[in-house]
């Protein structure tokens, strides 16, 4: 027996190793494999590369400024990139703020508490919106929420909050609020499918543990189900999060694309994928470096999202195992 243990042990070694027979001719498959990786990864370091380079000028003229100024003013090339991060990151927050609990609270209920054939309608219309076009949300931003938020929301919430601090200016229905749900909109399909697959998975055993110690459905579902899946809910919620920063069209639309510092949500400003958008075509070319080392500073931003978000999802992995 123990003979035929180590033999099984050093067949193993030498097909890991690959100096079986079987492993040899399957040399083709792993040259082509290896090169399909290289290429992979020599693509991405080009693409990198280029928007580095096309963003140089930018760097080299204003250094770090370029993070700070406040001016994008294209006719007298002043180009500070303030305004957009700040749009980028307020427009974001909003979305996520408001998509994530709700995004939550519909994959639970799709999962445990509709009935299997509504279940399937639900399920049905959240793949619907996923595959809306952007600029289909954008158009209905401006058709259908533009008049209500001028006309009704907005002069509603100046009435309440006295039209002080974040709530000031004028209600014109275009800004970075109005950006914000709609990003809302668009990032809560990905939110609810991919926390419904997740939650979906939850062993059984575990709810059923939880409803025979006597905790009721709302305990076990916040207690017991999400926690169990807040690894896959993490995940979603970066996917949501780097949707949100990068929107371009559907943010363009109602926004009010004026790169401008934003003094309340009712403000009119830009994003950095939307300034992207509407000024790339009729660039000079220093307002074209100021683009490139705005794609620049998204790629960073999604980048860390990604990186926050496998760093959560490791540390929960290992702090449940």
């Amino acid at each position: 027996m123990i003979d035929l243990v180590n033999e099984s042990k050093f067949n193993r070694r030498d097909l890991a190793l690959g100096d079986s027979p079987k492993a040899k001719s399957d040399w083709p498959f792993k040259l082509v494999v290896r090169g399909i990786s290289v290429l992979f990864a020599l693509v991405i370091i080009l693409f990198v590369w280029s928007i580095i380079h096309q963003s140089l000028p930018t760097w080299k003229s204003q250094g770090l400024g370029f993070l700070t100024n406040t001016s994008w003013a294209p006719g007298l090339n002043q180009f500070g990139a303030a305004p957009l991060i700040l749009g980028t990151l307020i427009t974001a927050f909003i979305a996520l703020l408001i998509a994530v609990p709700i995004g939550l609270g519909t994959a639970l209920v799709i999962t445990f508490l509709l009935p299997a054939r509504i279940r399937t309608v639900m399920t049905s219309l959240v793949e619907l919106l996923a595959a809306i076009p952007s600029v289909v949300y954008g158009l209905w931003g401006l058709i259908v929420l533009v008049p209500l938020f001028s006309n009704t929301i907005e002069p509603a919430l100046q009435s309440w909050t006295g039209g002080i601090g974040i709530f000031s200016g004028a209600t014109q229905g275009l800004g970075l609020l109005l950006a914000g749900i709609v990003l809302a909109v668009m990032v809560l399909p990905t939110i609810v499918a991919i926390s419904r697959d997740v939650i979906a998975a939850v062993p059984s055993e575990l709810i059923e543990g939880g409803l025979s110690l006597g905790a009721t459905r709302s305990q076990v579902l916040t207690k017991v189900v999400l926690p169990a899946a807040k690894t896959g809910i993490l995940g979603a919620i970066s996917l949501g999060a780097g949707r949100a920063l990068g929107e371009t069209i559907a943010v363009a639309m109602v926004i009010g694309s004026s790169p401008e510092m934003p003094h309340s949500l009712f403000s009119v400003g830009a994003t950095l994928a939307s300034i992207i958008a509407t000024q790339f075509i009729d660039a000079s070319a220093p307002q074209l470096a100021a683009l490139g080392a705005c794609a620049l500073i998204l790629m960073v931003f999604t980048a860390s999202v990604n990186a926050v978000a496998r760093s959560l999802v490791r540390r929960t992995a290992t702090v449940g195992a």
